[in-house]
Parts: C-alpha cells; sequence; structure tokens
C-alpha cells in the first residue's frame, strides 16, 4: 500500500492542528504545540494515555462506542464517601461534568452511548431501579424484575435494546437470571448456564457474550454467548478474574481487560481479545485496575477510573487496535 511519503515526497507540512485523518507515513510540525508529529500504523493492539477524569472512583459505570466518545456514570468516591450520581462525558481530549443520575449507586450496570444510556441496578443494598440518559438528563424508567447488584451488561451504543445478566443479592447469593430491555420495559429470557456475579459483558441483545466473574468461592474464566435466545459455553479466557471490565461490541468480537485475580487487591493489567471462537492475549494495560469503566470495541475503546487494589483512580486508557492508525509525537534534540 503506498504511504504518503511515496505520493507526497518528504517535504514536512506546517499545520496549526493536526490532521484529522492523517495516513500512514504522514509527518507534519504543528505550529501551535510547537511539536513534531507523525502517523503510523499499528502492528498489535496497544493502550495510550487519555485525559484524567475529573473526579476519582470506582464501581462505575460505562457507555459509548469508541475511545473518543464515553460517559462515565455513578460510583463510589472515597473522598466523600458516597454512592456517586456524578456522570461525566468524554469527547477524546478531557471529560466533562454533565447532569447527575437520580439515585446515586455503585456496583451496577451501563450500557449504550454518550446520547442514548441506560443505567440498572446496582448498592448500596440492592436496587432494581432504571434510568435511561438523553444526551443532557437521566429520566427515571422501569424498574428491573430482579434486584441485584454487580450484573453484566450488553447494549452496544443504544438504551433502547440491551440485556443484563448475573448478578448478587444477599440472598440467595449470585444469580443466573438475565433480562431484556425494549426501551420500557424488562423482561426475564433464559438464564445464563453459570450463575455469577463481577461479570462483563459485551455486544447486543441478539448477539451477546458474558465473561469472567465470580461463581463463589471460584474465580471464574468462563464465557457464555447469546444468540438472542440461549446461552452456550465457548472458549474460556485465558485468566480467571472478577470485577473484569469488557467493551460492548459482539458476540464474535470483543475487549477484556483488568479485573482481579485473586485477594481483592491483586489487580491485573491483563487485555485479551475474543474472535468468535478464543481469547488471545494482547498488550497489557498500563495501570492494572479492577471495578472500571469503558466504551467502544474491541478495536477502539477507553478505560477509565477504578481501583488499583491501593488507590482509586482518575486514568483513562485509550485502546487501538492493530492496524489503526495512531499519530505519534517526535522527540527533537
Amino acid at each position: 500500500m503506498a504511504t504518503y511519503k511515496d505520493i507526497h515526497g518528504t517535504n514536512i507540512e506546517v499545520v496549526s492542528s493536526d490532521p484529522s485523518n492523517p495516513v500512514e507515513g504522514q509527518v507534519w510540525y504543528n505550529s501551535s504545540s510547537g511539536a513534531l508529529k507523525g502517523a503510523s500504523v499499528t502492528t498489535a493492539g496497544a493502550w495510550a494515555t487519555g485525559a484524567d477524569f475529573n473526579t476519582a472512583r470506582s464501581q462505575l459505570a460505562g457507555a459509548g462506542n469508541s475511545s473518543d466518545s464515553a460517559l462515565g456514570f455513578g460510583g463510589y468516591i472515597p473522598s466523600t464517601p458516597t454512592k456517586a450520581a456524578l456522570t461525566e462525558s468524554y469527547d477524546g481530549t478531557s471529560w466533562t461534568e454533565v447532569g447527575d443520575l437520580n439515585t446515586g449507586r455503585d456496583n451496577f450496570a451501563g450500557a449504550g452511548s454518550t446520547t442514548a444510556a441506560l443505567a440498572f441496578g446496582g448498592g448500596p443494598g440492592t436496587k432494581d431501579e432504571t434510568e435511561s440518559w438523553n444526551g443532557s438528563s437521566w429520566t427515571e424508567v422501569a424498574d428491573l424484575n430482579t434486584a441485584r447488584r454487580i450484573m453484566g451488561s450488553a447494549g452496544y451504543n443504544t438504551n433502547t435494546a440491551v440485556l443484563g445478566f448475573g448478578g448478587y443479592a444477599p440472598s440467595p447469593g449470585n444469580y443466573a437470571v438475565t433480562e431484556q430491555w425494549n426501551g420500557s420495559s424488562w423482561t426475564e429470557v433464559a438464564d445464563l448456564n453459570t450463575a455469577r456475579q463481577a461479570l462483563a459483558g459485551a455486544g447486543i441483545t441478539t448477539a451477546a457474550l458474558a465473561f469472567g466473574g465470580r461463581v463463589d468461592p471460584p474465580i471464574s474464566a468462563l464465557t457464555e454467548s447469546w444468540n438472542g435466545s440461549s446461552w452456550t459455553e465457548v472458549g474460556d479466557l485465558g485468566t480467571a478474574r472478577y470485577y473484569i471490565t469488557g467493551s460492548q461490541t459482539s458476540s464474535t468480537s470483543a475487549l477484556a481487560f483488568g479485573g482481579v485475580t485473586s485477594s481483592p487487591n491483586n489487580s491485573t493489567a491483563n487485555t485479551e481479545l475474543w474472535n468468535g471462537s478464543s481469547w488471545a492475549e494482547q498488550n497489557n494495560l498500563n495501570t492494572a485496575r479492577n471495578r472500571a469503566a469503558a466504551s467502544g470495541t474491541s478495536s477502539s475503546a477507553a478505560m477509565f477510573a477504578g481501583y488499583t487494589g491501593t488507590a482509586f483512580s482518575v486514568a483513562t486508557e485509550e485502546w487501538s487496535g492493530a492496524g489503526a492508525i495512531l499519530t505519534r509525537t517526535f522527540t527533537l534534540s
């Protein structure tokens, strides 16, 4: 494939802002930032540092369809401490506080995009409340049939077609229950094969994935695939973990990252990519953590906030899958 150098020669452009769609081999000097930059294609997926969250917290939920379009909401804020109602929106450059949830909560599930999201379940205790986001405010809508916390979810880029599955309540303990949201109400559908809590999910209501979690006492590597009517066990994660985070993509292309592998303070940076039949290890997160939130797909995702095992985090990391074009800054001596 021809590169920018092949087509345009070796002259370096002087620009006041970075090109919106650079091509491989392109080099430019940004006169506003005083930086020499270039574009290259990744041979393997990798995490890069993004802008910090405004408020450190864990046990929050997220939504969004890429690494530069994310919504983070709710969670546990250690400095207060409260179950947060705070919502923040990310544009790839900075996080901005937007409309609060009506009910502050932690350990709950989320799905959707920055303009159409859903928040449901959670704690303290066990909640069944559901709220819908329209891009500027949250509205209380119909409750879950089964109140629970730390469940998995699937509902990429929508707040009108979402799955919630698994989870926990003090009695009876772990759940296998799956519920489907149609934009106005929840309906119970087929259970997971294995009841568990603190798992992650990806996909849509007709093609979803549930992975990881805690089966009490074992930490789980189990993966189940949803075809719109039932769950089937498929290939296990390479690293068993709970309080895991996943990107909302599909049942054939998903990303799993972070989590707890043993004691509650043993966070992992491990990242795995699902290809529809098996998981493969990828480049690790820069900061190991659990109880974080995420947005995006298996090729463009963001992970934000969470708990490292010793501290609550404001960090955002942006994932670019293999073949993505990245902008790099060169150091001049």
